[in-house]
């Protein structure tokens, strides 16, 4: 059964202003991503997902191709970011397909609570090898394409039609510093450091590089990993954010189609941040936290949240 349109896109966006486009996106399958490729494919574009596993990544193509009649998706599934020759394959592949690559979304991504006393050399690397390293391949992998798609469509286009973007998934938590999320805000600074210096060489030749970084965001498996699931009301989850809310996928989808637009073809370099305002009282959330541990007790007395999903064993 389709997803809704109302779940991952707002109406304020025109049919078919993607028309012709192509979208790459690794971690294609996970519940942000695949909101944002839902968006893109809805408003014209085709789409490429990029996943480890293989019967996930192919069904999710499958299903995400209902948002538009006619729509081509393709699912590579067994495709690790941390491998370059995978990624150059799988990039390869959707621009044989689909004919080109015109944005492209470094979505992949690894997270768990662990303070840094319980965070062995091993797992940090994991984590810094998925999203920092892979969204560096990522991008090594498509930059030809994005170049390609630069030259056909110049920035600004006066038709509108858009071309050459690049955009990666972040996070906040490195901004000012967050207990037991020691090593993605390590991968994630790297990440938008990175988005930086791909802006200064390759904004010349008409790519745009952006980051989004989403907060927490609501039935998404990141949240599972984060937050206790003893906290279940909506109101108490919204409390910490200025907004009031969590987020949800619609609104990382609709910043995502803002900045591939026509509309953001001026925003480069930087990164869009979607969270309500709740990066501005980090310290008050409540990552790796059951209700009523504060800050600094339970790192004093080694306290963590048992209630919040374990990837390794995929359950609470």
């Amino acid at each position: 059964m389709s997803v809704p349109k109302s779940e991952y896109l707002s109406n304020v966006w025109a049919p078919g202003i993607f028309a012709g486009r192509v979208l790459f996106i690794t971690g294609g399958a996970g519940t942000i991503c695949s909101a944002q490729t839902r968006a893109l494919v809805h408003l014209g574009a085709d789409a490429c997902i990029i996943g480890r596993n293989v019967a996930k990544t192919e069904a999710a193509a499958k299903e995400i191709a209902t948002a538009r009649p006619g729509a081509r998706v393709l699912g590579l599934g067994g495709v690790d970011v941390r491998s370059f020759d995978s990624l150059k394959a799988a990039a390869d592949r959707c621009a044989k397909e689909l004919g080109a690559i015109d944005f492209v979304v470094a979505g992949a991504a690894g997270n768990f609570v662990a303070p840094i006393a319980g965070l062995s050399p091993n797992a940090f690397r994991t984590v810094i090898e998925i999203d920092t390293l892979g969204t560096f391949n990522t991008l090594k992998a498509t930059i030809p394409y994005l170049l390609e798609s630069a030259k056909r469509n110049p920035n600004p286009n006066p038709s509108g039609l858009t071309g050459g973007r690049f955009l990666s998934v972040s996070a906040t938590f490195h901004y000012t510093g967050m207990p037991l999320q020691a090593h993605v805000s390590a991968a994630k600074a790297a990440v938008d450091a990175l988005m930086g210096s791909t802006a200064l060489e390759y904004g010349p030749l008409g790519i745009t590089a952006n980051s989004v970084s989403p907060g927490a965001i609501e039935g998404t498996e990141g949240m599972e990993r984060l937050a206790s699931s003893l906290v279940t009301s909506s109101a108490d989850r919204g409390k910490e954010v200025p907004s009031g809310r969590w987020g949800t996928v619609r609104d990382i989808a609709d910043a995502t189609v803002y900045l591939f637009s026509d509309a953001g073809n001026y925003v480069n370099g930087t990164t869009l941040i979607v969270d309500g305002a709740g990066w501005r009282r980090q310290g008050a959330g409540g990552v790796g936290l059951d209700p009523g541990m504060q800050y600094p007790d339970f790192l004093v007395n080694g306290m963590v949240s048992k209630n919040v999903k374990d990837g390794r064993k995929g359950k609470l």
